[in-house]
Order: C-alpha cells, then structure tokens, then sequence
C-alpha cells in the first residue's frame, strides 16, 4: 500500500527531501501560489504550523503554476515571496505539476486516494489541501476555498 513516505521531491533550494522523513506526523499538503486571489491562505497555513508543530503537524507546500499562471517565478523568487510576505517556516518544494500527464506521482497518489467533488480527481485550483494522518494515508481533502482555520478541528482529532 502507498503512502506519503514512498515519495521524495526537491524543496526550493534544490535539496531532495524524502517524505519518509515526516513518518508518523500529521501532514497537510496544499498546492500553492503566490498571485492567486487565495494566496493570504500562506497566513493561515504558517498559523496552523505554528500552532500544532510541536504536537506533530507539519504543512508542506507545493508550487504549482497550472492554475491561470500564477506561480510563474523561480525557486529563489517563490522562496523570498513566502519568507517576506508571509514569513513561512514549512517547507516549501521546488514547483510541480498536479495535473496532466506531467503530475508528480505524489499528486496522482493523493488525487486517487480522495477524489474530489462528484469523484473527479482533478486538482480544480491552488490551495487544495489534503489532510495525511500519522500512517501515512489520505485522510481529507479540503476544497481550495476551506480556510487553513477552518481543518483545525480535523487536525486535532489527529494529533
């Protein structure tokens, strides 16, 4: 059976960082980007790392720019937008596709696993986000409109 630790992608420095390293945490994966209407989300997911890191949760954003082009910068770009704007801690991952022939086998896994509105397993916009319990397994899959504040209660059942 998959789970996230099957996985290893590049985080925007360039460095590959395995997902087995987050075994036995709870993890929310978004795909995110930086001139979306949604993009104030990145507050709310640093506030939700913050809160609930030391009991186990870790946030892990994936930039993708399917969606109208709104993540088109580079690595250093994306990376300087978070820190400045939204002083993010997590871990942010070099850019990918979430969609299409080219998705990461991590999207087409977490797609597959909770399927989206009516079964479709379309990433539909940025900032869906996918609640992983501690076994490594979907738990949830959140609309891109779900306020971070808003998976609180479900993270804490959880933790």
């Amino acid at each position: 059976m998959t789970t996230l630790a099957d996985f290893s992608l590049p985080l925007l420095s360039g460095v590959s960082q395995n997902l087995a390293d987050y075994a036995g945490k709870v993890v929310l994966v978004v795909n995110v980007a930086s001139q979306c209407g949604l993009t104030p989300q990145y507050a709310g997911l640093e506030a939700l790392y913050r809160q609930y890191q030391e009991r186990g949760l870790v946030v892990l954003g994936f930039p993708c720019n399917q969606f109208a082009g709104q993540e088109p910068g580079s690595s250093e770009e994306i990376a300087s937008f978070c820190e400045v704007n939204y002083g993010v801690t997590f871990p942010v991952f070099a850019r990918i596709d979430v969609n299409g022939d080219d998705a990461h086998p991590l999207y087409r896994w977490l797609k597959s696993s909770a399927p989206g509105l009516l079964g479709s397993e379309a990433i539909k916009w940025n900032f869906t986000k996918f609640l992983i319990g501690r076994d490594g397994q979907v738990v949830e899959r959140y609309a891109p409109t779900t306020e971070p504040a808003d998976i609180a209660g479900d993270i804490e059942k959880l933790l």
